[in-house]
C-alpha cells in the first residue's frame, strides 16, 4: 500500500443544513419528470415489483435549476437518464425484460445495468456504499441500504439530490445541494479531502462546475485540491483530457483555468500552461504571458460566438488559444536594456503542443490542427503596413488551409494591447490582409493551390517514371504556382523544362 496522501488542515467550522425543497420547485420538478413517458413507466414498473427508483445526479440537478432559476425554461425533461435503486442488478434486468429495447450489463459488476427504451438511455445503479483503496479509482463495491447513503458517496451536493419516481415525486436534497445550486456554491457531501482522496477525478469535475454551472468552491474544497493535486497522476490521461476539454468548451472557462493553475492540477495534467506565469511577454510587459493567454481564449470565444458560420464551441480554436505561447519558457533570453525576446516561441511551441496533447490523447488530427495552428500565429506580424508580395500571401493561406477561419480570430484575438490606437492599427492592418486575401481569391482557388501541371503530365514531359524526382518536380511547380500565379500550360513546360535542365548540370 502507498502512503496516505497528505490532509489538508482546513476544514469548515460548520457544514450548511440542508433546507427543504420550496412546495413549488417540488412541484415543478414532478412536472419535469412527467414529460418523460418512459421514466413514467419505469417508476411504475419498480413501484408495483416493490422497489425503490430515483433520478439522480446532473438530469435532478438541472432539472431544480430550471424549476428554481427563472432565466432556465423547463420545458424539457431531464436528458441524461442516470437512477439509483434498492433492486439488486439481477433484479433490475428482470423488470426490464419484455419493456427496454435492450438491456447491456457491461457495469454490472459496480451494480449498473443499462438499458435502451424507445430512443432514451438509461443507467439504474443499486444503492450502493463503496469504499475506495486509495491507489487507483476503481471502489470496493459495497451495496448500500438507503438512498441517503447512497448519495452520501457522489461528488458535490449539487449531485447529490434525487427525484423519486414513485407516485409522491418526492424529491431528497439531505445535504442542501439546492440551496448550493442557487448560491452558486461549490461543496462535498462530507468532507472534502476525503472524496478527492476517493476518487481524484472529483477535482478535475470541480473545475468543470465553476465553469459549467458558475459555482465558486468552498474553502476547504480549494485546499483538499491543493493539498491532494498529486494524486491527479492516478487517473488516465484519457479521462483527463475528457474533463479539459468539456471545460474548454464552455462559455466562460476562464476562473475555472485559474482554480486548474492555482492548485497545482495543471502541473500534473498540463504543466506548460502553469510554466507561463513566470515569463512576461515582451510585447504586453504589464501582463505576464500566463494572463494574456487567458485574455487571448477569452477573445477567441468572442470571436468564435459572433461568427455564424463557423461551428461553436470550437476545441481546437480553444485550444490553440490557450496553447499559442506555451514556447515562451524555454525560449526566453534577456536582452541589453532590460528587453526580453522569445525567439522562434512558435516553433517550439508547436512541437509543446504536438507532445502534450499526444500525451492526452487527443486525436491526431486534433494535435495536428493546434500545433499548426501555434506554428503559425506570428507570421501575420511580418506582414507590416502590407509589404507582403502576392506570393506571400499565397503560401500565408495554403500553409494555414482548412484552419485559415481559425488562424484568423486566433491572430486578432492574440492583440491584448491596452492600447487602443495599437489596437486599432493591429485590427485595421489583419483586415487589409483579408482583403488582399480575397483580392487573390476572386482570381484564383486559393484553397485548391496545385501545380499547373500534374504528375502524368511532368512524366510525360520528361520521359520520367514514377519515382523521386517527379516529386521533386512537382514541388517546384506548386512553389511556381505560389510565386507567380497560375501559369498557362506552354509557360509551366517552358520553366519546367528549363529547371530540369538546370537539375542535370
Amino acid at each position: 500500500m502507498s502512503a496516505e496522501p497528505p490532509r489538508p488542515t482546513t476544514e469548515p467550522a460548520s457544514r450548511p443544513h440542508a433546507e427543504p425543497v420550496p412546495p413549488a420547485v417540488q412541484a415543478t420538478v414532478r412536472e419535469l419528470v412527467d414529460l418523460s413517458p418512459v421514466l413514467t413507466e419505469l417508476g411504475q414498473r419498480f413501484t408495483a415489483a416493490g422497489f425503490e427508483v430515483h433520478l439522480v445526479g446532473g438530469s435532478v440537478r438541472d432539472a431544480l435549476l430550471a424549476a428554481a432559476a427563472p432565466a432556465h425554461d423547463p420545458t424539457h425533461p431531464p436528458g441524461d437518464l442516470d437512477l439509483t435503486t434498492d433492486a439488486r442488478p439481477e433484479q433490475v434486468l428482470e423488470l426490464l425484460r419484455g419493456w427496454a429495447g435492450s438491456t447491456w450489463n457491461t457495469g454490472i459488476a459496480f451494480g449498473t445495468v443499462g438499458a435502451e427504451v424507445r430512443g432514451s438511455r438509461l443507467e439504474i445503479t443499486t444503492f450502493r456504499a463503496d469504499r475506495y483503496d486509495r491507489e487507483s479509482r476503481n471502489p470496493e463495491v459495497a451495496w448500500g441500504n438507503s438512498l441517503v447513503d447512497d448519495l452520501r458517496r457522489r461528488d458535490f451536493t449539487v449531485n447529490a439530490m434525487a427525484v423519486s419516481l414513485g407516485p409522491d415525486r418526492t424529491v431528497t436534497d439531505p445535504f442542501g445541494g439546492l440551496g448550493d445550486l442557487m448560491r452558486g456554491r461549490l461543496r462535498t457531501p462530507g468532507p472534502a479531502v476525503e472524496s478527492f482522496a476517493d476518487d481524484p477525478l472529483r477535482m478535475l469535475r470541480a473545475v468543470r462546475f465553476v465553469a459549467q454551472l458558475g459555482l465558486v468552491p468552498e474553502d476547504d474544497v480549494v485546499a483538499a485540491m491543493t493539498s491532494l493535486s498529486g494524486e491527479l497522476g492516478r487517473i488516465t490521461p484519457e479521462r483527463v483530457q475528457a474533463e479539459l476539454s468539456r471545460t474548454l468548451l464552455q462559455d466562460a472557462p476562464r476562473a475555472a483555468l485559474e482554480l486548474f493553475v492555482d492548485t497545482g492540477l495543471s502541473d500534473v495534467a498540463l504543466p506548460e500552461l502553469s510554466a507561463l506565469r513566470m515569463e512576461i511577454d515582451e510585447h504586453h510587459q504589464h501582463k505576464d504571458v500566463y494572463t494574456h493567454s487567458l485574455t487571448v481564449l477569452d477573445q477567441a470565444i468572442a470571436l468564435e460566438k459572433a461568427d455564424a458560420e463557423a461551428p461553436s464551441p470550437d476545441l481546437v480554436l480553444r485550444l490553440a488559444a490557450l496553447l499559442h505561447d506555451i514556447g515562451k519558457p524555454a525560449t526566453r533570453r534577456h536582452e541589453p536594456r532590460g528587453r526580453v525576446s522569445f525567439h522562434h516561441h512558435e516553433v517550439v511551441g508547436a512541437k509543446l503542443v504536438r507532445k502534450r496533447l499526444t500525451a492526452l490523447r487527443y486525436s491526431k488530427e486534433i494535435v495536428e490542427a493546434v500545433s499548426r495552428l501555434t506554428f503559425l500565429h506570428l507570421r501575420f506580424h511580418g506582414y507590416g503596413s502590407g509589404e507582403w508580395t502576392d506570393s506571400a500571401v499565397r503560401r500565408y493561406v495554403t500553409d494555414a488551409g482548412d484552419l485559415l477561419p481559425r488562424l484568423h480570430k486566433l491572430v486578432r484575438s492574440d492583440s491584448t494591447t491596452r492600447n487602443k490606437r495599437r489596437a486599432a492599427a493591429l485590427s485595421a492592418t489583419y483586415d487589409s490582409l483579408e482583403a488582399r486575401i480575397a483580392e487573390i481569391a476572386e482570381k484564383e482557388d486559393l484553397a485548391r493551390v496545385r501545380p499547373d501541371l500534374d504528375g502524368n503530365a511532368i512524366m510525360e514531359i520528361l520521359g520520367l517514371r514514377p519515382g523521386p524526382d517527379v516529386g521533386r518536380a512537382w514541388q517546384f511547380l506548386k512553389d511556381l504556382r505560389l510565386e507567380r500565379g497560375p501559369l498557362d500550360p506552354d509557360d509551366a513546360e517552358a520553366a519546367l523544362r528549363d529547371w530540369w535542365a538546370a537539375q542535370q548540370d
